[in-house]
């Protein structure tokens, strides 16, 4: 017995100088397992053990070089095991361990009647097997229970003030800082420090700025977990017991004063339970990085609102400087690609009811692969003028194709929609939502410059385009012409006249008349093409210029034209023709290239008209 107190006696006193030393410089669970074993193999020769921590429902292994299986065992596991006894053979459950494969007995470390503090198990001895049997054995249970307890408060406390620490600085980078990047790279070091062993992505909200370099996951609703789902809805930390992806998942919504942005999800092993300590520094770590977001993101908001004003204020002053439509699309297309850093863009325009490419357009929409985009963003125009911001367009057309994202706004008017602007990017989620409000607001201030333009435009077409037979009037000839006679190097000027034209009105009616100009109208168009313009120079008299021609080309066009003029007209009419070509050499006048084109005219009809007469001097000099 003298004995017996003794061991108990100098186990107290190592006990004690362990809790001594705890103050100072013992941290972790493994420096105090280290003197336990110690402890126990100096006076029992116990050279193998293990301690279980209780926390929770779950007893956890005091040692941290325990395997993946055996993380921790569920209480109710074995509780009826003790039944009214405090030491026990170890059962089947354990052994199948490898940890307890050699472990004989455990003890159950409780104080009296309270709770349950821990398990300790061991490999007995013959002075282990002495002692138990001694009346010492009850207060050895208590003190070790004491300690245990004492030893897991010390190292909570310990890890708390660690991780508290931790979270106090980095909250001091935080307000110290409006780099997104340096944010999300702290959050995710601190989580890594703390939980080495865990699994940590950040799933942010597609409204976060795209360009951070730190690896993000875009919260996707059609994707994500359920638990994840709450927890950004709700705002609370949820957990999941994940069956499909072996583990244990922690969500905790990383929430500023105004939104939630995103979760912090945390994967732990399967069996293991987080602790209320455990969620509580998580929850404080995710709405710190969460308020610090949000002042980096509002921050880099309103100076991306001033860059958004100014963009808009320099594009409605360009586009109101009387731009042509192709200059305006250009410029927007500059703009657009600027700003968005699309990888594909076009602009349409609807005209006479259908939806035509401008030239302002990349490759791609020249293409069948860009008429899918086209098509289906014309079709959603037909019916609404509400504007598309698909982050997966995959997902609506159920194929895949190449370009996920796209933002496409209609370019509207007095509630009529006059043509669209849509952007492309490979990525999906790649635009935010910041970037579909402003290219709103930039095709919105542009609408009416652009509808304004293309009025101006038809208003032009009309002034220049003789109303009956859509050819050039004779106020946009005589520019053309004496643009021509200034930078061009020859040319040739055919001033014609429809024979018997006054017969034709007289036999047949004005009508037929009218339609007989149109006639000769759509040949003229025909026959000239883009070479030269075809323009109306009054009642039944028309002209052609064509610039850097030589002249007997000129000659043959000339004659072309009067020997098709009676194939194209119904009543068939002839016509006759004037020609008076210019060079270097012998470079006309604006009003002499007029005045000797109707004097080669008058020439031709004097021979007998249906034929066409080029101007020479003599011309001038039978007059």
């Amino acid at each position: 017995m003298i004995e017996h107190r003794q061991t108990l006696i100098k186990i107290k006193a190592d006990l004690l100088n362990i809790c001594i030393s705890s103050v100072d410089k013992l941290n972790s669970y493994s420096e105090y397992s280290t003197l336990l074993h110690n402890c126990l193999n100096q006076h029992f020769e116990i050279d193998k053990c293990c301690f279980l921590l209780f926390e929770g429902e779950t007893l956890k292994p005091f040692n941290i070089n325990s395997s993946e299986n055996f993380k921790g065992i569920p209480w109710a596991s074995f509780a009826n095991y003790f039944g009214h006894h405090k030491l026990v053979q170890i059962p089947e459950l354990l052994l199948d361990h490898l940890e307890c494969e050699h472990l004989t007995h455990m003890v159950l470390l409780k104080e009296g009647n309270f709770d349950v503090h821990g398990v300790l198990l061991l490999k007995s001895t013959s002075k282990w097997l002495d002692f138990m049997h001694s009346d010492y054995f009850e207060d050895f249970i208590d003190v070790m229970s004491k300690v245990l307890l004492m030893i897991s408060k010390n190292v909570v406390v310990r890890q708390n003030e660690n991780q508290y620490r931790k979270l106090y600085n980095m909250t001091d980078l935080f307000h110290s800082t409006m780099d997104i990047d340096l944010i999300l790279e702290n959050v995710l070091i601190t989580i890594q420090e703390n939980f080495p062993h865990f699994n940590v992505e950040l799933i942010l909200s597609n409204d976060q700025d795209r360009q951070t370099k730190i690896q993000i996951k875009p919260f996707d609703y059609l994707s994500e977990r359920p638990s994840a789902i709450e927890a950004f809805v709700s705002g609370n930390i949820t957990t999941e017991q994940a069956t499909d992806l072996n583990c244990c998942l922690l969500n905790a919504p990383i929430k500023g004063r105004q939104a939630i942005y995103g979760i912090l999800q945390v994967s732990a092993p399967f069996s293991f339970v987080f602790s209320n300590a455990q969620k509580d520094f998580i929850r404080m770590l995710a709405h710190a990085s969460g308020n610090a977001l949000e002042n980096a993101k509002l921050y880099h908001q309103s100076h991306r609102l001033i860059s958004d004003l100014q963009l808009i204020n320099e594009t409605s002053h360009r586009l109101n400087m009387r731009l042509d439509i192709n200059e305006m699309f250009m410029f927007l297309q500059k703009q657009l690609m600027k700003s968005f850093q699309p990888m594909e863009l076009c602009f349409v325009l609807k005209e006479n009811g259908k939806f035509k490419l401008t030239e302002a357009a990349t490759d791609l929409f020249k293409s069948d692969e860009g008429s899918v985009y086209i098509n289906h963003v014309a079709k959603h125009f037909e019916t609404s003028q509400d504007p598309l911001f698909i982050a997966d367009f995959s997902r609506l057309i159920s194929k895949d194709v190449e370009y996920k994202s796209v933002m496409a706004i209609p370019m509207v008017v007095e509630q009529r929609i006059n043509g669209f602007s849509m952007v492309l990017h490979r990525e999906s989620y790649f635009f935010s939502f910041d970037s579909f409000k402003l290219m709103q607001s930039l095709i919105h201030h542009s609408s009416l410059a652009i509808a304004n333009s293309i009025l101006r435009n038809q208003l032009q077409q009309m002034v220049d385009h003789d109303h009956l037979t859509k050819l050039y009037a004779r106020s946009y000839l005589d520019k053309f012409v004496e643009h021509s006679l200034q930078h061009d190097d020859s040319g040739m000027f055919l001033l014609i006249d429809i024979d018997n034209f006054k017969r034709v009105n007289d036999t047949y009616g004005h009508q037929i008349g009218d339609e007989i100009l149109v006639q000769i109208g759509k040949r003229l168009i025909k026959t000239v093409g883009k070479r030269g313009i075809s323009a109306r120079w009054g009642g039944e008299e028309m002209a052609v210029y064509v610039p850097n021609i030589l002249e007997n080309e000129a000659l043959l066009l000339a004659e072309e034209i009067v020997k098709s003029i009676p194939e194209a007209t119904d009543p068939s009419v002839t016509i006759s023709a004037g020609l008076v070509n210019w060079n270097n050499e012998k470079n006309g006048e604006f009003q002499t290239l007029f005045l000797q084109a109707d004097t080669a005219l008058y020439n031709a009809k004097n021979k007998g008209k249906n034929q066409v007469c080029v101007y020479n001097d003599t011309m001038s000099m039978e007059l």
